[in-house]
């Protein structure tokens, strides 16, 4: 397994749909499914295991929309893809979606055959959130590609030898032949072999990996290990990082995540002016907040309004299909970003300054995302909320100029306060309670900032508090995981909203956005 990125696991991937894990993830599974097929498709059969999250949530929070759109070869952040599924169905492409039994151990298991008039393939592969993915296996035959690499899979004679000079290389037992899978930074030349076959997969990852990359820590303990009594800047080992696991110099570091923050800033501006999509709970409301927070008719909250307004307006330009970043998440895209540009504009920061806080919570994402999951199929809200509360109260401690020290603390504090959070969206669509779990895992960051600021002890270091969540989750039942099978989902209300949206589809209008 490659070793995390703060741009390919934990802030992005740039991208329009309800769902990180759904969308993206599956995007990126129909990419590589495509290449496997070299771009030629007839027919797809898709299947769900019954036990899982997919089978009553892959049309509602965007799997379809994302695994057609990928089969079709689009980006994840391409406008086309709320009509993914009238495109494939004009490409002249087939598609079946069954659901059968057959105990898969992860909720977001894809199984895909795939045809047309020459070759069948099949290929199983896994959504482990925030986008990433990974497939275990391609024609039966046990593999692994997380989509970071240029693979080359050559199918050869059993007793054909073959060797390589660059990249990491298997063999895998095809039963009658071998599979050679060659993973490197390009495709491997196969003339001088005896092929049966060659497929070529394209990397879908925005950071590639490489052969020997070493990362100079993978949790909050080696960190602190590394760097010892430097007590260095958070965001700056957070580029230290990111520089080792890329490849990349520091200024390319800052000028990728200020990109990301101008993505950001301009989506928080969509937002607030109106967002318009048929197929979704809530309609456009941070625009009335905005007109009530300068008329001065809330509450006096300081820049805590601000932040709900900008949290409020991601979420809606993402229930809108418009352009968000998943950070680390789309269920859980405006936290960390409502709250770092929130507060940098109340404190007269820069783009430059967004982009250090941004860069301090991605190691934090980091340190999360190697010991455990974003995904709230695997661990509740709590894999995306709290991981995101977390991230944004170091990013805020970072705003405000605190130590290394100050920054993981809160991290700590913030993530402890939110264990145990479910997962249980309002009819079947990645609304609500969000928002409200956006809102509050913003205004927990920032409580947390400030109590870590003032010497607050976290008692339990981030480490812990990370193999904490993940034991709470391995006790959460299947109902509190993002299947829309328990909490509020299955409230009256809940259900009659659903039908009511249903319906509305049936009649013709499939959120097209022309209302």
């Amino acid at each position: 397994m490659s070793a995390v990125s703060i741009f390919n696991d934990v802030i992005g991937p740039v991208m329009r749909g309800p769902s990180s894990s759904h969308c993206a993830a599956a995007l990126r599974i129909g990419r590589l499914a495509r290449d496997l097929m070299e771009a030629e498709i007839t027919e797809v059969l898709v299947e769900f295991d019954r036990a899982g999250s997919l089978p009553t949530t892959h049309e509602s929070q965007g799997s379809d929309m994302g695994l057609f759109g990928g089969l079709l070869g689009w980006d994840a952040d391409d406008e086309r893809l709320p009509d993914s599924a009238q495109a494939l169905a004009n490409a002249g492409i087939k598609l079946r979606i069954e659901t059968v039994d057959v105990g898969d151990p992860h909720p977001n298991t894809y199984r895909l055959t795939l045809r047309n008039a020459h070759e069948q393939h099949t290929l199983i592969a896994i959504s482990t959130g925030g986008g990433m993915m990974e497939v275990q296996s391609i024609d039966g035959v046990p593999l692994h590609m997380d989509g970071g690499y240029h693979e080359t899979l050559i199918w050869l004679p059993k007793t054909a030898s073959a060797h390589f000079t660059d990249g990491e290389v298997t063999h895998h037992d095809a039963g009658g032949c071998q599979i050679v899978q060659v993973k490197a930074a390009a495709f491997a030349a196969t003339d001088h072999l005896p092929v049966i076959a060659v497929k070529r997969l394209s990397p879908v990852l925005p950071v590639p990996s490489r052969k020997d990359m070493r990362v100079p820590f993978k949790s909050c303990t080696e960190m602190l290990t590394h760097d010892g009594e430097h007590h260095t800047l958070l965001w700056r080992l957070a580029v230290e990082y990111e520089m080792a696991r890329g490849n990349f110099t520091e200024r390319e570091v800052i000028d990728k995540m200020i990109a990301i923050v101008r993505i950001l800033r301009k989506s928080i501006a969509s937002g607030i002016a109106g967002t318009h999509y048929e197929d979704r709970v809530l309609g456009h409301q941070s625009g009335r907040f905005n007109e009530l927070m300068q008329a001065g008719k809330l509450l006096d909250g300081g820049a805590l309004n601000r932040i709900v307004l900008y949290v409020t307006a991601l979420m809606e330009v993402k229930s809108s299909m418009g352009v968000i970043v998943a950070a680390p998440t789309a269920g859980a895209c405006a936290a960390l970003p409502g709250a770092v540009i929130g507060m940098s504009e109340a404190l007269d920061k820069d783009e430059e300054d967004m982009a250090q806080a941004m860069l301090a919570a991605g190691l934090i994402g980091v340190f999360i995302a190697t010991r455990w999951t974003f995904a709230a199929e695997v661990g509740g809200c709590q894999a995306e909320g709290g991981a995101a509360a977390s991230m944004a109260a170091a990013a805020l401690v970072t705003l405000a100029g605190g130590t290394r020290d100050q920054a993981t603390a809160a991290a700590s504090m913030a993530f402890q306060s939110m264990l145990g959070l479910i997962c249980d969206p309002i009819a079947n669509r990645v609304e609500a309670p969000c928002l409200g779990k956006n809102v509050m895992a913003a205004s927990n960051a920032l409580s947390c900032a400030n109590m870590a600021l003032a010497g607050f002890d976290p008692l339990i270091p981030l480490d812990e508090v990370i193999d904490a969540a993940k034991n709470v989750a391995s006790m959460m039942p299947r109902e509190h995981r993002c299947t829309s099978l328990g909490g509020l989902a299955i409230t009256p209300t809940s259900q009659e909203i659903e039908r009511k949206l249903g319906a509305r589809k049936a009649q013709g209008c499939g959120g097209c956005g022309c209302h």
